[in-house]
């Protein structure tokens, strides 16, 4: 009798334990952090084609997104996109001859470096102002609680010039860790 009733107990504490175990992975997943697979080449060269990384969520709770973050945000086809924070609220924003201006001063893309190195005709990013995007803007200045986002695959990429300003409402979080495949494991920049 003392030995089932002792194996009830072991069994009831394993229980207890893997329900522990889940609704702590649960939470941990919904608020905190989230696996995500790269879809597309819109982020090349810097994330590659089925990339996984890992998802910050509380990072904007608590904070505000950095110009040059790579967030992942709801997007207007009810899909996930992974994009780069170009332009932040109270911007004015210009591409001119593959230079990116923010305020009116020259902005450095080392990330883009080795892509314009490879480029023979054109420019890796077409010139443009956040007029010639959003018209219903009343300046060429992005306005408190959205932000622009571009990938740094620029000739390839669907972002801010094709869907508009993000609101900073729709952002999941932003990443910078690829776990998997094991050969890239890595933080990005």
């Amino acid at each position: 009798m003392e030995k089932q009733v002792k194996e009830k107990n072991e069994l009831w504490e394993w229980t207890k334990a893997l329900l522990i175990a889940f609704a702590i992975a649960a939470v941990i997943r919904y608020f905190l952090f989230t696996p995500i697979a790269v879809d597309g080449e819109s982020m090349m060269p810097t994330l590659e084609d089925g990339d996984r990384m890992i998802v910050n969520k509380i990072g904007y709770k608590i904070g505000e997104p950095k110009r040059f973050d790579i967030v992942v945000f709801h997007a207007p086809e009810q899909k996930n996109y992974i994009k780069r924070v170009i332009g932040l609220p109270g911007d004015t924003l210009e591409y001119k001859d593959d230079q990116l201006y923010i305020n009116g001063e020259p902005i450095e893309e080392p990330y883009l470096d080795a892509y314009k190195a490879q480029i023979t005709e054109g420019t890796l990013t077409e010139d443009f102002t956040l007029n010639d995007i959003d018209v219903s803007l009343d300046s060429n200045t992005i306005p408190e609680g959205y932000i622009f986002v571009m990938g740094d695959n620029r000739r390839y990429s669907k972002d801010s010039r094709h869907i508009g300003l993000v609101n900073q409402k729709e952002i999941i979080g932003n990443t910078s860790l690829i776990f998997w495949p094991f050969s890239d494991i890595k933080i990005v920049k």
